[in-house]
């Protein structure tokens, strides 16, 4: 795969350790769950290094110093759904105010197009930075129609983060919107004739909430 400006693959011992006991199927639902919270943390204190800030003083126990914070109610998360629910909690831990907005979508198993069934976002979100997680970026057909979606309800910086990539679906976001930053902790080998990531890790839905 060609080397895009608005790609990040991460290289991250910690993270390639965590991945490996996620791919594993001996895996259980606990542990899985865990792991893509851990996962998804590592990446966000990266994906979103440029979130919007402001200047504050701060009183200290001997003088007063201007510190930079987080702008209050800056960030918001779209996890499309139902894998992306898993990886919500992951971003809360370091920016536990977030507000979060939801994006239903299942895939025609003939097509492997995304089908769009909900949208809710919160009020105000074209003010915010939008950081759109899913753990599989497979065909990019989610990824795009919800940042379409996005867009279409006026929002401007928005990234994308998912735990594992396969080149088709990265090179599809990548060139469809450019001015989208997209993160992914790992990138893998390639889909298979149903679409789903080779070496990959099974229906990431199904592991989290214990379906099938």
């Amino acid at each position: 795969m060609k080397n895009y400006e608005n790609v990040v693959i991460f290289d991250h011992p910690l993270i390639k350790h965590k991945v490996a006991i996620l791919r594993s199927k001996d895996t259980d639902m606990k542990t899985f769950r865990e792991l893509v919270e851990e996962i998804t943390t590592l990446m966000t204190y990266e994906a979103l290094k440029d979130v919007p800030t402001e200047k504050i003083i701060v009183e200290t126990p001997l003088e007063t110093v201007e510190q930079t914070v987080v702008k209050d109610d800056s960030v918001v998360i779209v996890p499309i759904l139902r894998a992306g629910l898993g990886m919500v909690n992951g971003v809360h831990v370091l920016f536990p105010t977030a507000k979060v907005g939801h994006i239903g979508m299942y895939r025609n198993e003939e097509t492997l197009e995304p089908v769009v069934y909900y949208c809710k976002l919160p009020v105000g979100i074209e003010e915010k930075m939008a950081i759109v997680v899913d753990p599989m970026l497979a065909t990019g057909g989610s990824a795009c129609d919800a940042i379409d979606l996005l867009k279409k309800n006026g929002c401007k910086k928005i990234k994308l983060m998912s735990i594992l990539g396969a080149p088709e679906g990265v090179e599809k976001v990548a060139t469809t919107h450019p001015d989208v930053n997209v993160y992914v902790s790992t990138l893998d080998r390639q889909l298979n004739e149903h679409g789903y990531i080779l070496p990959g890790l099974g229906d990431a839905g199904d592991r989290l909430f214990g379906t099938k």
